[in-house]
């Protein structure tokens, strides 16, 4: 379609779930650490409803990613080795500075278990447990490493259209089959603490990524999908959400936010009908071309470093007077802490690009 050009700077569906996904997931950290204060019962469940509503962000962010790689190289002779060096700027290098950060300055962040030695250390840094959200990096990460087979995906997809289906139906076999197992052998199963890493293996978001690539190569099909149907897709997501919902207090209170995971079919169908949604808002608005669809493209170039900065500012705000404010008045305390991580993690986003952008521009002169 016209308003999804190939230009790198036209915004796209994948710019909508991105800064979606980034914004809310800035939530999830707070409504763990909302928990610690021991709210009332009704507050409790607040929280796990909310909790569930926005558990959309890991697959939104990664059908985001792959929509939009493939829609700006997917017919390039751009090469793998450009790709990863491009993706080295984008991607690895703030991964690298801010997993130190957190491993240096905020060491009690840690999942899991605490580094003690230098193997430790490594390891924690690269296994995702150096902070709460860090385990996503470990996962998005791969599909970046995967990316020649999603070029390959969407060039098969393009001969034949009934090779995406083929593909999408393989693919739902596949990833109910891994929700399946992971049902029975890890979550509260036997290999609960010792194969709990199986979370962020890519194949645990492989449908998203697939959905991503076939969304952009049926992009035509896609929008008149959305348009036609999304009064019928938000009867689902809410059908779903109290799904999800109900399977979180089956396990009675207190609220345990780990009880609602991705990897079970009621949360994967929410995921993905909350992402058609969200589809389904960046079609309109970019098929009327609001003006608020420039907006969202600038701000989703930011939308991984403020991700990754979330905790960091989260936890400054936490221990400086949110704990405090969210014990007395746990609503205030949760909206306040909210807004100024988001407000925080954008700015310090933008700030680093430019500083970052003129210290380059000074190593070339």
């Amino acid at each position: 379609m016209d308003y999804e050009a190939k230009s790198p700077t036209t915004p796209d569906i994948g710019d909508y779930l991105k800064i979606i996904a980034c914004t809310t997931v800035m939530l999830q950290t707070i409504l763990g650490l909302a928990l610690t204060t021991h709210p009332s019962s009704t507050i409790q469940m607040g929280i796990g409803i909310t909790y569930n509503l926005i558990k959309f962000t890991a697959p939104a962010f990664i059908t985001g990613i792959l929509y939009t790689t493939i829609r700006v190289t997917g017919e390039t002779d751009l090469g793998y080795r450009a790709y990863l060096g491009q993706m080295w700027h984008t991607l690895f290098l703030p991964t690298i500075l801010w997993t130190t950060i957190y491993l240096v300055l905020m060491p009690w962040v840690q999942q899991v278990s605490h580094y003690h030695t230098l193997a430790q250390f490594a390891w924690q840094f690269v296994n995702g447990n150096a902070a709460p959200h860090l385990w996503y990096n470990s996962m998005m990460l791969q599909f970046i490493f995967l990316m020649p087979f999603f070029w390959w995906l969407a060039a098969w997809c393009k001969s034949r259209s009934s090779r995406g289906l083929i593909a999408l139906s393989t693919t739902v076999v596949i990833y109910f089959g891994w929700l399946t197992f992971y049902d029975a052998q890890v979550f509260h199963g036997p290999h609960m603490h010792d194969w709990y890493l199986l979370d962020r293996l890519f194949i645990s978001f492989l449908i998203y990524g697939v959905i991503g690539v076939l969304a952009w190569q049926y992009r035509r099909f896609t929008s008149q999908f959305l348009r036609k149907w999304w009064p019928l897709i938000l009867l689902v997501a809410l059908g779903s959400l109290i799904w999800v919902n109900l399977e979180l207090f089956q396990y009675r209170l207190p609220v345990q936010l780990a009880n609602a995971p991705y990897y079970k079919p009621s949360m994967a169908i929410y995921d993905l009908v909350i992402i058609m949604l969200i589809a389904a808002l960046a079609v309109y608005q970019l098929g009327h071309k609001r003006q608020i669809t420039e907006t969202v493209h600038i701000m989703a170039n930011y939308a991984y470093p403020a991700f990754l900065s979330n905790v960091f500012w989260d936890q400054l705000l936490w221990l400086s007077f949110g704990r405090n404010l969210t014990s007395s008045h746990p609503v205030i305390g949760i909206i306040t802490v909210y807004i100024g991580t988001w407000i925080l993690s954008f700015a310090s986003a933008i700030s680093i690009h430019h500083v970052w952008k003129w210290l380059r521009s000074r190593h070339k002169k």
